[in-house]
């Protein structure tokens, strides 16, 4: 997946905005690139947990039935990019991108594939 600096920076942005909060929103990707990232609101309002809501999951829905890839994306404001086990529990789109920004330490963004409860992690180039 390529990303631009910009998207990768509004990405961050979100992440520290919401903090101590985990943050949520999804990506519109055409060929593997980020054109365009969209903030959601996290409905669960926790640092444990995020739930895309249902505005925006429609809104992803419609990007994926006009033929674009999807990217959601989450936080984890203290811990690594890493996916949890209730991050692979929720991951109901198999041919989506996962995306966990990390704010501990320097943040860092990276990918993954999720599906059946395995998770494949996406090289994530920033352009």
């Amino acid at each position: 997946m390529r990303i631009s600096a910009a998207n990768w920076e509004a990405i961050v942005a979100h992440a520290r905005d919401d903090a101590p909060n985990e943050c949520c929103g999804y990506a519109r990707l055409d060929d593997g690139h980020v054109a365009q990232v969209f903030r959601a609101r996290n409905l669960r309002e926790s640092p444990y947990g995020y739930e895309l809501d249902p505005k925006s999951l429609l809104a992803a829905n419609d990007l994926d039935d006009d033929g674009h890839g999807v990217a959601i994306y989450h936080s984890h404001p203290r811990s690594p990019a890493e996916p949890s086990q209730t991050d692979i529990n929720l991951a109901h789109y198999p041919h989506w991108i996962y995306l966990i920004v990390s704010l501990a330490g320097e943040p860092q963004i990276r990918a993954w594939r999720i599906s059946d409860g395995r998770v494949e992690e996406e090289p994530v180039d920033v352009e």
